[in-house]
């Protein structure tokens, strides 16, 4: 049976976002494959992977390292996200589904459930689910990529508060949904825009700079983190 490196590649990322492999730090190939239980095969595609993407960096006498971002190429990401979600939400008027339809205003009932009941602890996630279907209804596998990648990238780099008004967010989650539903591209694109504007407001940016780092390997969490081979093919 052979792992893919997507699925390595999946597993390295959530952990560098999550903060188990800390900004700089080595992220050497035997380690890794130790850790997630694969080979060093797909370990090595997937740092390849990471680094395109801009997570994991080569330096000399170093080899793959977790890349440090500056606080102005954080900034970027989110004046970039702010770009790219209205274009999405244009294009999900245009190319729609009516499964993503029906995923779309799910979510919107139960975040606004949620809300009623004053169970905020999974709103985030709703969210996050929420502007992932939608990207996924944009049609644009390009366009679904890059939103991804900025999702997970922002998530690496900002911690986000909650809103101080969660009934306001959800109210404009199913207004944009409104507009996906009759195919109103810019009234999706304007409402994406002002939701993508207010939402950034709550970002705030994680530490950068850890004075007295060392380039050592990754410090990582003492548990296996085992990768998921569900459906791999033997």
């Amino acid at each position: 049976m052979r792992i893919p490196a997507h699925s390595v590649c999946t597993a390295i990322r959530d952990d560098i976002v999550s903060g188990v492999f800390e900004r700089g730090s080595r992220l050497t190939e035997e380690v890794l494959a130790r850790r997630y239980g694969v080979s060093r095969v797909p370990v090595r595609e997937a740092l390849r992977t990471l680094e395109s993407e801009g997570f994991v960096v080569t330096r000399r006498h170093a080899g793959a390292c977790v890349a440090e971002p500056t606080e102005q190429e954080a900034a970027d990401l989110l004046e970039i996200r702010m770009l790219l979600e209205p274009l999405g939400a244009a294009r999900a008027a245009q190319r729609r589904t009516e499964a993503h339809l029906k995923v779309l205003r799910g979510l919107v009932r139960l975040g606004q459930e949620r809300v009623r009941r004053g169970e905020g602890e999974d709103l985030r996630s709703l969210g996050g689910w929420f502007h992932e279907t939608l990207a996924q209804a944009s049609g644009s596998p390009a366009l679904i990529a890059l939103l991804t990648q900025l999702r997970h990238k922002i998530a690496w780099m900002y911690a986000v508060e909650h809103p101080a008004r969660p009934a306001d967010s959800w109210a404009e989650h199913g207004a944009i949904v409104d507009a996906v539903a009759r195919g109103d591209a810019e009234r999706a694109r304007a409402l994406a825009a002002q939701h993508a504007e207010r939402a950034t407001a709550a970002h705030r940016l994680r530490r950068m700079d850890r004075p007295g780092r060392t380039t050592g390997p990754a410090r990582v969490r003492t548990s296996q983190h085992s990768v998921n081979i569900a459906g791999v093919r033997h």
